[in-house]
């Protein structure tokens, strides 16, 4: 009997149709929205108004909001959006102001320091910053004296403030560079003491002995230019004008500003970081 020999079997695979494509174009696709995407976020960020720029900046290096209960933002820049603040509240802020910066460029003495006088609206309240240049402005290198421009301004300021109701908070701040060997006064105490002599001139002309609730010492932690801690613009001195809320803003000394608005104020007498 002879064996009879084993089926072939054959076995057909029948392969998918796209299945040489794999899923690589869905994540190519992807790729392609998302670069689209975020062109179109730089394209709509560069057509924005500078206010807009910064608070979209400000959320990014602090995006907890942690900022303002330090009374200044983590950029130490102070440009925080005023978005928070009521219509009455800004309305009030900008006639101050406006007066602050007309003040200023009445002084001769003082038109030569307008790009080192920054004063910005936050939602704390009027943020005044006075920052150096290399020279030394306002205070000596390395030093808590200072200077007859910084004494001139602090007076002109010390008027005009004395007349309101706000707290005033008054910050120092340094750049990177050590200007002591003695390990017991360093940047810290620097900082700080140049926010006390600001604070002593000011309350020798005319600010309320109660007027200054804070004065604070940052040394270089809270940088106006980070990518280059030694930049001269890192050292300043910052007052804030404490938003009141609904308290009556008087009439300031020296300036009368007629059909002041919230969008009557000029821009700002800048300093460039």
């Amino acid at each position: 009997m002879t064996a009879k020999a084993a089926p072939i079997i054959v076995i057909k695979k029948n392969a998918a149709h796209a299945g040489h494509h794999g899923g690589a174009w869905k994540v190519a696709y992807a790729d392609f929205v998302t670069a689209m995407m975020a062109l179109f976020i730089v394209l709509w960020l560069m057509s924005q108004s500078e206010q807009v720029k910064k608070a979209v900046a400000g959320y990014f290096n602090d995006p907890r909001g942690t900022g303002s209960l330090m009374g200044t933002t983590l950029s130490g820049t102070g440009a925080a959006s005023p978005s928070s603040l009521s219509d009455a509240d800004r309305q009030r802020l900008e006639q101050m102001k406006e007066k602050l910066e007309k003040e200023i460029q009445s002084k001769k003495e003082l038109q030569k320091l307008a790009k080192q006088i920054e004063i910005t609206i936050t939602p704390e309240g009027l943020r005044i910053e006075l920052v150096e240049d290399k020279n030394g402005t306002f205070y000596q290198s390395g030093s808590a004296r200072l200077s007859s421009s910084g004494q001139d301004l602090l007076v002109l300021l010390a008027t005009e403030l004395k007349t309101l109701p706000n707290d005033l908070l008054i910050e120092g701040h340094t750049d990177a560079t050590q200007y002591s060997t003695d390990a017991s006064y360093t940047n810290w105490e620097l900082s700080a003491d140049r926010a006390n002599s600001a604070r002593r001139l000011l309350q020798q002309n005319g600010i309320r002995s109660d007027q200054v609730t804070q004065v604070r010492g940052y040394a270089d932690q809270l940088l106006r230019v980070k990518n280059n801690p030694y930049d001269p613009s890192n050292r300043r001195i910052t007052i804030l004008v404490k938003n009141q809320g609904d308290a009556p803003l008087p009439q300031l000394a020296h300036v009368r500003v007629e059909g002041a608005g919230p969008g009557s104020a000029n821009p700002g007498v800048g300093a460039k970081k």
